[in-house]
């Protein structure tokens, strides 16, 4: 995957301090996760490395990133979610569990725009 993949979702998304202070736990995490990619390359869009765990963690490892990273910072992963990066159950899930959205008032699923 080229950079050109993320160029509308900034590096920066995430509290740095919150990406530093958890950088061998998302590392690991990419490790796992983001197969597709060196862990360091990962890292480059930490946001990406959340919102993989978020979408396909195993429960261990979505618990121990929701517990280091806290809720604030999932709710930014979430918000800043690209289209094809959480199917529409992770979605959901995410969107009740941070307290984003009401029983039956989900905001739909980010679409891919071309143009």
């Amino acid at each position: 995957m080229s950079k050109a993949t993320h160029a509308s979702l900034p590096a920066t998304v995430l509290p740095l301090q919150v990406v530093r202070e958890n950088k061998a736990l998302l590392t690991g995490l990419a490790r796992k996760y983001i197969w597709w990619l060196t862990p360091v390359k990962a890292m480059d869009f930490p946001a990406r490395v959340v919102t993989q765990v978020m979408n396909t963690g195993e429960f261990d490892d979505v618990r121990l990133m929701a517990k280091a990273l806290g809720d604030d910072c999932l709710r930014t992963a979430l918000r800043h979610a690209e289209a094809g990066q959480l199917n529409e159950r992770s979605w959901h899930y995410w969107h009740y569990r941070l307290g984003l959205a009401a029983p039956g008032h989900v905001p739909s699923l980010p679409i891919r725009r071309i143009g």
